[in-house]
């Protein structure tokens, strides 16, 4: 069983077996893919066969346990039941276990993803195993234990096969490497370990593929290049710039990870690893993490300058995103970073709220009128609950040209540069600077502001981020306003340009 990689119980609780020849007639091994089930099955054939041996460990020299190595053993029959599922298949197989083996001392059956089988070929094997031969071994592997038969499970031994750590998994690729001739920087062979997710499948075959590629030599640029990824230090920038609230650096990030043509999907996995292992240090579980000095030392100062919450709101929201491929690939990725840039309040998960400035003036469509640089009334006594956003009114002239909307449309850049320090820092700004909002109509006091996206449209219509916005449009203008906002695609924002610009519609063409 030494060949089995990071599964101690599973191996000594076999080797036991063997010594003591008290090995089960039927095995149920569970667990990952990848993770070495029916490699087991394989060695466990080898073990009780071996010519040399029979009662330990396979010496994988003698006729048998070459024949089996290199699968021209008859005596062990290899079952896929995702493609021979059904009833007549198991009717086969149990006619055919009652025959002798023929040249080992046991017949071993390794049927993998058993629970593919019909319910009716379930019921044929159960009647199998219960009344074996005393020569047949059968070997159960699946993914999916919950969908076996309790009556099979309980007439096997189960054993539970886990993901295999990076630690195990490097140091079975170094031996690979070593024995092959394959010279791979320990930063290159950490990462394949890493990107394999506990499977040692999947990282033997990431290893056979950059040696295909690259030869002998392989560096970390490669197997970054082959799973396309931007590599650890933008995952990392990113991570740190969620912990400060940099929503526009945050921006910035992931367009260039976007532009350079990586990996959106494998870009995120990394992210969310690293928001993972500063979750853990937080809560001081750092031992388990598999992280470089450097790595862990900038982590743990970003542990001490963010709160619990919002860690726990940027791994919920980036765990659950996955970016789509279309035209806005980056956008699950900038709206999961719009709304972990939302301030936190005691008792509340995500409650964005603004700190109110002593001059400002309270904005809000449904409120009363406040006061701007054309009209004064006293403050409307502050409440105690969650602070109202204010904005303090810094009056912009207006140039003698153009209508008033026109010019708003185009100082749309200045009216939002001119926003308080604190108000530019919300998400609402935020939304207003990067999702290609506009003004289209002004109406008296109403502003009507149009969205590309339904997400945006949403946001911004919520009650706190209503009244930045209000304040930050009435603060250029000169007096209270209100705000109104409509979803429109972005080729309708085309059409409406094209029509501002002189352009005439002369027709419609279905697509």
């Amino acid at each position: 069983m030494a060949e089995l990689v990071g599964q101690e119980h599973v191996a000594q609780t076999l080797l036991n077996a063997l010594t003591l020849g008290r090995v089960s007639h039927a095995y149920l091994f569970c667990g990952p893919r990848g993770t070495g089930k029916t490699s087991t099955g394989r060695i466990l054939a080898k073990a009780v066969n071996c010519l040399t041996n029979g009662k330990g460990e396979p010496c994988n020299k003698c006729d048998m346990c070459q024949a089996i190595t290199e699968g021209r053993a008859l005596d062990v029959i290899e079952i896929d039941a995702a493609s021979n599922r059904g009833i007549d298949e198991i009717r086969e197989l149990k006619e055919r276990v009652n025959y002798a083996p023929n040249q080992a001392r046991y017949k071993v059956y390794i049927i993998d993803e058993v629970h593919m089988l019909t319910k009716e070929a379930s019921n044929a094997l159960l009647k199998t195993l219960e009344e074996p031969p005393a020569t047949v071994i059968f070997v159960l592997a699946t993914t999916e234990a919950h969908k076996i038969l309790p009556t099979i499970m309980s007439r096997c031994q189960r054993f539970d096969f886990r993901r295999i750590s990076q630690k195990d998994i490097a140091q079975k690729l170094d031996a690979i490497c070593r024995s092959e001739g394959i010279n791979m920087e320990a930063e290159a062979l950490a990462l394949v370990a890493r990107s394999a997710a506990g499977s040692l499948r999947d990282a033997e075959n990431l290893l056979e593929q950059l040696f295909t590629y690259y030869g002998s030599d392989v560096k970390l640029e490669q197997v970054q290049a082959v799973l396309g990824l931007a590599g650890d230090e933008r995952a990392r920038e990113l991570t740190g710039q969620i912990v400060a609230g940099d929503i526009a650096g945050g921006m910035k990030t992931i367009n260039a990870v976007s532009n350079d043509g990586l990996d959106l999907s494998q870009f995120n996995r990394e992210l969310v690893s690293y928001l993972r292992a500063l979750l853990l240090i937080k809560n001081g579980c750092e031992e388990g993490l598999e992280l470089n000095t450097e790595e862990a030392a900038e982590l743990k100062g970003l542990a001490a300058e963010v709160s619990l919450e919002r860690i726990i709101t940027a791994v919920k929201l980036f765990g659950q995103i996955r970016p789509g491929v279309n035209s806005h690939a980056t956008l699950p990725l900038e709206l999961a970073l719009v709304d972990c840039g939302q301030p936190m309040t005691a008792g509340a998960e995500r409650t964005p709220t603004v700190r109110a400035r002593e001059p400002a003036k309270s904005v809000d469509s449904e409120s009363p009128p406040v006061a701007s640089p054309r009209q004064k009334q006293p403050l409307a006594k502050p409440k105690q609950t969650a602070t109202a956003p204010k904005v303090k009114a810094t009056a912009t002239p207006l140039a003698d040209s153009g209508s008033e909307l026109e010019q708003l449309r185009l100082n749309w850049k200045l009216v939002i540069e001119q926003a308080p320090e604190e108000i530019k820092k919300t998400p609402a700004v935020a939304i207003l600077r990067s999702a290609g909002v506009k003004p289209i109509a002004l109406d008296g006091d109403t502003v009507t502001l149009t969205f590309r996206y339904p997400y945006h449209k949403e946001k911004i219509e919520e009650k706190e981020n209503k009244k930045v916005v209000a304040g930050v449009i009435g603060s250029f203008i000169g007096r209270t306003c209100k705000v109104h906002c409509v979803y429109e695609p972005e080729e309708n924002h085309l059409l409406r340009e094209a029509q501002r610009l002189g352009g005439q519609i002369i027709g419609m063409e279905e697509k």
